[in-house]
């Protein structure tokens, strides 16, 4: 049994740890959430999506809760992509990436 669903922080975490270790890069992005239309739970609503930026000693991880009425799938991976891309801004210009949840620090 998996003791954590897809759509989980830790998830995107290990994602995000696993891509960077298996391709040798100084940084790795991972991605999981609800997009949409369908799929969604009270508990995991369309749009939930878990964002997470690793480097050699540390994992940050945002959540992208939904808002509002749905605007479709395409928007909502956009929205994460960019979320994504800037964590990794944040990271590079030696700027805080605002976590809102750090497994690290938990």
């Amino acid at each position: 049994m998996c003791k954590y669903g897809a759509v989980s922080p830790e998830v995107a975490q290990a994602m995000a740890r696993g891509v960077r270790e298996y391709s040798g890069a100084d940084y790795g992005l991972g991605i999981t959430g609800v997009a949409g239309p369908g799929g969604g739970t009270p508990q995991k609503p369309v749009g939930l999506v878990y964002i997470a930026l690793s480097d050699a000693c540390n994992v940050w991880v945002r959540v992208m809760r939904p808002q509002g009425r749905y605007l479709g799938r395409e928007w909502t991976r956009r929205l994460a992509s960019s979320h994504a891309l800037d964590m990794l801004r944040r990271r590079l210009a030696d700027l805080p990436v605002e976590d809102q949840w750090s497994l690290d620090q938990a």
